[in-house]
């Protein structure tokens, strides 16, 4: 993306239209993109210490080191910077799980893995504190159009990603006959709750024993072995994975590739989430 001369430090670029997407426009490399991505990572940094409603767009700039107007160039609202953020986190998690999940071959490894990312926060990710991000996107999407889409958007990526596991599992015979868009609605519903009382530190919900319960309940419902152990590292049992199954925690693009494999090879399926 080219950034007109004067931009940097200069008022009045409000009219300027707003970059969507992470990484930029059309997958373009440069130093506009990697300005993009500071000053989401400076968004993310400042929302979480003082929350979103406390954060301003001067804020953000300081952290990044850069002007109030550059980052109202590249984002045009305050909502706009908070929905954009969300996004860079989103896809960060997704790669980061991705790559966890690379080499588990069984789904319900992959789900387990899938649950320990959700209620047991790594403190070595290059974002933290992410069930903070979440409450506040949930508490602007309540008045926020913008912000609403973007939720909603996430929620539907976040079900379909349970339900490509759970259908990978069925296909091995690892799982039980459920109805895998059923199961996803509940599963996530009850991880959602789950993180609101682990963002909010409650004494009796720690981020253990949502784990635990979590698995607990998927084994249960699914039709497979779970046994507690350490959660960082405990893997059930399950047989290996069909070839050319898809990666859990795919991306969008990559979750409709996906269905298309499979409406080919099986026929008709089960409805799944709107996105």
């Amino acid at each position: 993306m080219s950034i007109p001369d004067g931009v940097d430090g200069v008022d009045g670029v409000d009219g300027v239209g707003g970059v969507g997407g992470v990484g930029g426009v059309g997958g373009e490399v440069g130093a506009g993109d990697q300005r993009r991505v500071q000053m989401l990572q400076a968004a993310l940094s400042v929302i979480v210490e003082r929350g979103f409603p406390e954060t301003r767009i001067a804020d953000v700039a300081e952290r990044a080191g850069t002007s109030p107007a550059l980052v109202i160039y590249y984002f045009k609202t305050k909502d706009g910077l908070l929905s954009e953020a969300m996004r860079y986190a989103e896809d960060t998690w997704y790669e980061e799980g991705a790559r966890r999940t690379q080499g588990i071959d069984s789904a319900a490894g992959r789900l387990e893995e899938l649950v320990a990312m959700s209620c047991l926060p790594d403190a070595t990710s290059e974002i933290t504190d992410s069930w903070a991000l979440w409450l506040d996107l949930w508490a602007q999407a309540v008045r926020h159009p913008e912000v609403a889409r973007v939720r909603t958007e996430f929620d539907a990526h976040w079900r379909e990603s349970i339900v490509e596991i759970v259908r990978d599992g069925q296909a091995a015979g690892e799982f039980g006959e459920v109805d895998a868009t059923d199961f996803s609605l509940g599963f996530s519903a009850m991880l959602d709750g789950f993180a609101v009382q682990i963002a909010l530190r409650d004494a009796v919900v720690s981020a253990e024993r949502a784990f635990r319960l979590a698995m607990a309940y998927a084994s249960e419902r699914l039709g497979f072995s779970w046994t507690p152990r350490d959660p960082q590292r405990a893997r059930p049992s399950g047989r290996r994975r069909t070839a050319g199954a898809p990666a859990p925690l795919a991306s969008r693009a990559e979750q409709g590739a996906a269905r298309a494999k499979r409406t080919a090879r099986r026929g008709t399926q089960r409805p799944r989430p709107a996105r």
